[in-house]
């Protein structure tokens, strides 16, 4: 099983946390970050990273420069995550729509996926990756209706620990319509606890319960949905 989305720096202890991912049957990790992220793929055999600037820091000074060398690690797969938060809006609208547009272009040119935030703000997301042609992974999906432009564009959509949430039927009622080779899991921890665990800090373990949610959802076997999403990721991130 793997965990497509983690922020290991944001946990206590990364490398007890990656353990018992291990121990849970989750054996590949890619968390989030930008020289975190490297390092912590670095120090552990089956982590790998998603570098990039999140909007949120978008009106804080950083060289993009700074990043094609960090992406050009062996152990770099994606660029990521950015997009735009209109919800928390710690950043001007302005900001982070060059900081999403500069990022989406060293994607273009690096051949890299790219791994998508977006909150209060999908019309103008979707108008920014218009002009991006490259693989695209809806992170942590909670926009229904963005589901019609992610199926016609092949997009990968990827379903955190929300989806288990008693109230969350609109999510689940979308991940019965993402193509079954199209679909992604993840935790976003230390963010949203599935269910079962919900009041604890979200680890990569745990990614195993939206994997249940998931299978039940859509009335597969647990084993047959982690062995694609396994083959997605691996597809996805060039695993």
């Amino acid at each position: 099983m793997i965990d497509t989305h983690a922020h290991l720096d944001m946990l206590e202890d990364a490398a007890a946390a990656v353990e018992r991912a291990r121990a849970a049957g989750v054996t590949r990790i890619l968390t989030i970050g930008t020289n975190d992220a490297i390092g912590l793929a670095d120090a552990h055999e089956h982590v790998w990273a998603v570098v990039g600037v999140h909007p949120h820091q978008a009106s804080e000074p950083f060289d993009l420069d700074a990043l094609r060398p960090l992406l050009a690690h062996p152990k770099a797969v994606a660029v990521g995550e950015i997009g735009l938060d209109y919800f928390r809006d710690y950043a001007p609208h302005d900001a982070q729509a060059g900081l999403f547009d500069a990022q989406l272009d060293l994607a273009r040119d690096l051949r890299k996926p790219v791994v998508i935030h977006t909150r209060a703000a999908d019309a103008d997301t979707l108008a920014h990756l218009e002009r991006f042609d490259g693989t695209v992974v809806l992170h942590c999906f909670s926009s229904p209706h963005l589901l019609p432009t992610a199926l016609e564009r092949g997009w990968y959509v990827s379903f955190a620990g929300n989806v288990t949430y008693k109230n969350a039927g609109d999510l689940r009622v979308a991940a019965t319509q993402v193509p079954v080779d199209r679909l992604l899991a993840e935790t976003d921890c230390p963010y949203l606890a599935p269910q079962p665990v919900r009041g604890k800090k979200n680890e990569p373990a745990f990614v195993v319960h939206t994997l249940a949610q998931l299978a039940e959802t859509r009335g597969e076997t647990v084993a047959g949905l982690r062995e694609q999403i396994d083959r997605n990721a691996s597809a996805c991130f060039g695993l």
